[in-house]
């Protein structure tokens, strides 16, 4: 193998790349998952508490406004419940009067954690606003994280101005989050470990049949026909596996095809070459002097030659077509004089097969652009295989018509139908099907030349099989400026 083809041949393994997209796609929904938890879940988490804060202060606004809180203690109790948090109430001084948390009181002298809070509070930059009696709501940031909010609003205690603070702190809830976290840490980590492992596991069970049949190409592109992938799956891989045993199979009919037409070639070429040695060493030593008897000898051998030599043609012909080197000289010939012309000169081939020749024309000319060689060649190739495929006293009919889609030549012989599995096969290279008539003259390539040739002209061809007579065809068609190449 050259060096570039040994650098075409490298390429990143399938299931590596499989393996790849997967856990592409894994890494893609684990940080979907952070970014959501993150910068969505835990944001959320947050507004809602705090809008349930302030949805529980609108709620009961108005009585703020006009009852004295101190002798409305289920009040006080609802929105310390309300804010899932501290209440604190502030006099006019600015001095802490009550605290309340989840709608307990709270004893000021006994519970030093919970006045730290106010002591924050009064710390701050809104306690200004608490003083003026001023409504505010404020956020305290730490970091990236909202800690804790709160929301203040003036109100009547005890028959004086006072100030309510409504404080609602976020640590338990970032205690959770952060737990939250963690386990999210430790299912990343298992998510991602076992995605690696069911991707390595998935993306070789769908390599390996893949690499199954990759050896079978191979084999097979090494000479061994009888390789099989040997996969039976209902999947567009097994499919691929079925076109692989048919290619197999197919590669082994052309194959045997290939040796048999060989040896006929080999057998139809060595027949007459030991005729023409034959009989030229009889006319050399025995017959020179008899002018009858040498010329006949002659004749012989002029025919057997001229049999090699139309063999050989066909050879060359269909290797020339078959590279594209062979190009069509095209002129405007009558199509009914090509086909006549060739069933006469096939008639004695006919008549020492004990067989009749029969062409039946429109008694018109038909026009046709073609190469007229090549058209003769296709009739000739046709009339030799219904000679091969005849009994003997049968008739074989050739006939030319003239219908609304072009002209229609058929050669007619009758016989036993070729069977409908064998009809298309027919005319691949190489193909020839059981002689009737037990006739085997020709190289077996005759209706592959005729396939390609028709082809060429851009023109169809087939084979029908009814009441006891085949009948092969093919159509010039009525426009052939739309489908005949140039």
């Amino acid at each position: 193998m050259s060096t570039k083809s040994k650098k075409n041949c490298r390429c990143v393994s399938m299931a590596i790349l499989l393996w790849g997209i997967m856990m592409v796609l894994v890494l893609v929904t684990v940080a979907f998952m952070w970014v959501f938890q993150i910068h969505f879940m835990e944001r959320n988490y947050i507004e809602s508490n705090i809008s349930e804060v302030q949805a529980q202060v609108e709620a009961v606004l108005d009585d703020l406004k006009t009852e004295d809180l101190a002798y409305n203690e289920q009040l006080l109790s609802s929105l310390s419940h309300a804010a899932d948090g501290k209440l604190l109430i502030v006099n006019g001084s600015g001095q802490l009067m009550d605290l309340y948390t989840l709608g307990h009181p709270i004893d000021l002298k006994e519970n030093r954690t919970d006045i730290l809070v106010w002591e924050r509070i009064a710390d701050g930059e809104n306690y200004a606003a608490i003083l003026a009696g001023e409504t505010y709501c404020h956020e305290t940031v730490e970091g990236n994280r909202i800690v804790s909010y709160e929301q203040g609003v003036p109100v009547r205690y005890y028959g004086g101005d006072a100030y309510l603070i409504l404080y609602h702190s976020f640590s338990e809830l970032y205690t959770v989050l952060d737990m939250n976290r963690q386990q999210l840490v430790i299912l990343t980590i298992l998510l991602t470990l076992i995605s690696a492992i069911l991707a390595g596991i998935l993306s070789r069970l769908f390599t390996s049949p893949i690499l199954t049949i990759k050896k079978t190409v191979d084999a097979l592109a090494a000479g061994d026909l009888t390789a099989k992938p040997g996969l039976k799956r209902r999947d567009e891989i097994g499919r691929l596996s079925c076109s692989v045993e048919k290619l197999g199979q197919a590669l082994q009919r052309v194959d045997v095809l290939r040796k048999e037409v060989i040896a006929n070639v080999s057998h139809e070429l060595r027949s007459p070459l030991a005729l023409i040695g034959g009989y030229a060493e009889m006319v050399r030593d025995i017959t020179w002097k008899d002018d009858t008897q040498r010329e006949e000898n002659l004749n012989l051998i002029i025919s057997e030659a001229n049999r090699m030599s139309v063999m050989v043609s066909d050879i060359l012909d269909y290797s020339q077509l078959q590279s594209g080197c062979l190009q069509l000289n095209r002129g405007t010939y009558d199509l009914c004089e090509i086909v006549e012309h060739e069933v006469r000169r096939c008639e004695q081939s006919a008549q020492e097969n004990h067989l009749a020749l029969s062409f039946d024309g429109p008694g018109e000319e038909l026009s046709v652009r073609v190469d007229a060689l090549k058209i003769s060649q296709v009739v000739r190739n046709l009339l030799n295989n219904a000679i091969n495929h005849t009994k003997d006293g049968e008739t074989i009919t050739v006939s030319v018509s003239k219908d609304r889609r072009g002209f229609l030549v058929r050669v007619v012989n009758p016989g036993e139908p070729i069977p409908e599995e064998d009809r298309a096969i027919i005319w691949e290279r190489y193909q020839r099907s059981q002689h009737q008539a037990g006739r085997r003259q020709g190289t077996g390539i005759g209706l592959s030349i005729v396939k390609t040739i028709l082809d060429a002209h851009g023109m169809t061809c087939g084979v029908d099989c009814r009441d006891g007579l085949t009948c092969f065809w093919f159509r010039y068609p009525a426009n052939p400026s739309s489908s005949n190449p140039s």
